[in-house]
C-alpha cells in the first residue's frame, strides 16, 4: 500500500504543482508539499482496499504546517485526473477559508445555527481580550508563593542561627 501511495502521490504532485516536495509521513502516508502556494496534501491509507484519506491544509509562516482543514476518502483506482480534481477542490476550499485571515480583514460573522440564539457582546469581548494588559505584572498568586518561600527561608535561618545562639 505504501508503494502505491508513493507512486500515486508522485504522479499527483506533477499534475498539481510544478514545484513540490513529496515525503513519507510517520503513519505510513505520503505528503505533497507546495511551498510556493503555501498548501500541503496528505495521502494516508485507510481500512479499505485501494482507498486513501486525502487531507489538505496550509503552510504557515516559517514553514510549519497547520492542521488539516479538510479531508475526503478517495478511490485510488479512479485515476490521477479524478484524484487531482478532488485535491483541487479541497485546496480551493482551504484557500477560501484562509483568505480573510491572510488578507488582514476581519472575520465575517458566522450565521447562528437554527434554534440557537446569538450571544450579544461577543465582538466587544474579543476586542477587550486582544488589548495588552497594563498595570500589575506580578499576580497575587505569585506574591503568595514568594511570601511562603520567604517564610520558609526565615524559619530555617532562625532555627540554624537564632536558636543555637542562646
Amino acid at each position: 500500500m505504501q508503494a502505491q501511495l508513493r507512486e500515486t502521490a508522485t504522479e499527483l504532485a506533477a499534475v498539481l504543482w510544478r514545484e513540490h516536495t513529496v515525503y513519507r509521513e510517520r503513519g505510513g502516508g505520503v505528503v505533497i508539499r507546495g511551498d510556493h502556494v503555501r498548501r500541503w496534501i496528505s495521502l494516508a491509507p485507510t481500512g479499505g482496499r485501494d482507498q486513501a484519506l486525502v487531507r489538505a491544509g496550509r503552510i504557515l509562516d516559517g514553514g510549519t504546517t497547520a492542521p488539516a482543514r479538510l479531508e475526503a476518502v478517495v478511490d485510488l483506482t479512479s485515476g490521477t485526473a479524478e484524484l487531482a480534481a478532488v485535491c483541487r477542490r479541497l485546496l480551493a476550499e482551504t484557500a477560501a477559508e484562509a483568505a480573510p485571515s491572510t488578507a488582514g480583514a476581519a472575520r465575517p460573522a458566522r450565521a447562528a445555527r437554527p434554534g440557537r440564539a446569538s450571544r450579544p457582546g461577543r465582538a466587544e469581548g474579543r476586542a477587550k481580550a486582544a488589548r495588552p494588559r497594563r498595570g500589575r505584572h506580578t499576580g497575587v498568586g505569585s506574591w503568595v508563593v514568594l511570601l511562603c518561600v520567604g517564610g520558609v527561608v526565615a524559619y530555617w535561618a532562625y532555627s540554624v542561627f537564632g536558636a543555637g545562639a542562646y
